[in-house]
């Protein structure tokens, strides 16, 4: 046989080879809440295309589908059309409404192995009250949050406090933002404080009556406690902030608060920790990061997206889907999502390692939400729960606005609630 014959048949086999190889390839559908073309899709990209080095028999194709609800939305109509979807990041609150349609499958049905068991029990537990339902578990977490306090450092020196001393109590954070609110028409006016109540009120709620010892909803995700003392005691608390002068009136918006703080427009801001990386780029005065603070007790709802399983596409690609989960929530990986976006890292783990150990040292500001978890309580997650999320929204944003009192509201949105939950009481 000729050199070149020789040759030709080595690219032949090669190349079959490598066909074959391709056709072995299972393929899957991740869905991502990023907007496309974002700064963040380029290190999503980076950890699905270690994950493909480290699995070359799984070809995933990530789509950036906007923000969660975008993301769902996206998703089931896939999954409607037959499109087979094995996994996605959405809302840790969208899994009473997941499970009840029969969409998700527990993870419990993948984690077979000791060591598939001890990754399933390695997440923080505060993470994991979102994701758990029944005695199983239904949502990973990944892009989780809590809400924390962003406060100007340099404000605070400007109006004699201790920049090192943040509000502790719902009693020093009104002294405060008394002492930071300026509102003398000039350039320089600002408000004491921002809590905002579009877009996540129900969440910034929560955060408040959990400080007033009071949750917003069971366990099961069958009840809601919307017009109890202590929660309608915190509406009035977030409506004096208004009354009070030290901070605006009407509805504060959740899409702009960010850049009103980096703008010196407000002193101090309630706001999701997944925006610690870009408030600490954009921010041209010393930032300080803090726990709320609470009334009865401290507290915050955890927030973001877990990752779930969908039960579509074939039994091999929804395995090769639980790989690509496990691989992007190794303490590495979470690790070095939390870097990149002020997300918390979802387990002690990932605190241990390098990449969070050294950032941790140049911005401890980015431990604060990690150790606010030891206070933590779940999100607002209940059957029927984006029906019953509108119904508490509408409540909060008609007092915000001054166009109810608190009782009222509250009283009515949970006599609603209770109709869309009874069914689910049993």
């Amino acid at each position: 046989m000729s050199f070149k014959i020789r040759c030709l048949a080595l690219s032949l086999g090669l190349m079959a080879s490598l066909s074959a190889s391709a056709a072995e390839q299972t393929r899957i559908s991740m869905y991502y809440p990023i907007a496309v073309g974002g700064p963040l899709t380029q290190v999503v990209d980076k950890l699905v295309s270690e994950f493909e080095q480290a699995n070359p028999d799984v070809k995933v194709d990530a789509i950036y589908a906007g923000n969660y609800d975008d993301a769902r939305t996206k998703a089931m109509a896939a999954l409607k059309a037959n499109t087979p979807v094995q996994t996605s990041v959405l809302f840790s609150i969208d899994l009473h409404e997941l499970k009840d349609q029969g969409l998700i499958r527990p993870f419990d049905d993948f984690a077979r192995t000791a060591e598939d068991k001890a990754w399933l029990s390695s997440f923080y537990p505060a993470l994991m009250e979102n994701g758990r339902a029944d005695g199983k578990t239904w949502g990973i977490p990944f892009q989780r949050s809590t809400i924390v306090m962003f406060y100007n450092k340099d404000a605070f020196r400007q109006a004699g406090l201790d920049p090192e001393k943040p509000p502790r109590t719902w009693a020093e954070l009104r002294q405060a933002a008394g002492k930071l609110t300026v509102q003398d028409g000039s350039a320089n006016a600002r408000w004491g404080v921002m809590i905002p109540s579009t877009g996540y009120a129900y969440w910034m709620f929560g955060a408040l009556a959990k400080q007033n010892g009071q949750t917003l909803m069971n366990a099961a995700g069958t009840e809601t406690r919307f017009n109890q003392p202590k929660t309608v005691e915190a509406l009035q608390y977030w409506a004096s902030l208004s009354k009070d002068g030290v901070s605006p009136k009407g509805l504060i918006e959740w899409g702009t608060l960010r850049q009103n703080f980096v703008e010196g427009k407000t002193a101090m801001m309630w706001h999701s920790t997944g925006n610690l990386t870009a408030v600490m780029k954009e921010a041209k005065f010393d930032v300080g990061v803090a726990q709320l603070p609470g009334n009865a007790e401290p507290g915050s709802p955890t927030g973001g997206g877990n990752f779930y399983l969908f039960k579509s596409g074939s039994e091999a690609e929804q395995q090769a889907a639980y790989r690509l989960v496990k691989f992007l929530t190794a303490p590495e990986r979470s690790a070095e999502w939390s870097v990149a976006t002020g997300y918390v890292g979802v387990s002690p783990a990932s605190y241990n390692t390098s990449a969070l150990k050294t950032y941790a040292a140049k911005v401890p500001q980015a431990l604060v939400a990690r150790d606010q978890l030891t206070v933590a309580t779940a999100e607002l997650s209940t059957h029927q729960s984006a029906r019953v999320r509108k119904l508490l929204e509408d409540a909060l944003q008609s007092v915000i606005a001054g166009q109810q009192e608190p009782k009222a509201a509250l009283d009515a949105a949970q006599a609603q609630a209770d109709r869309l939950l009874k069914p689910y009481q049993r």
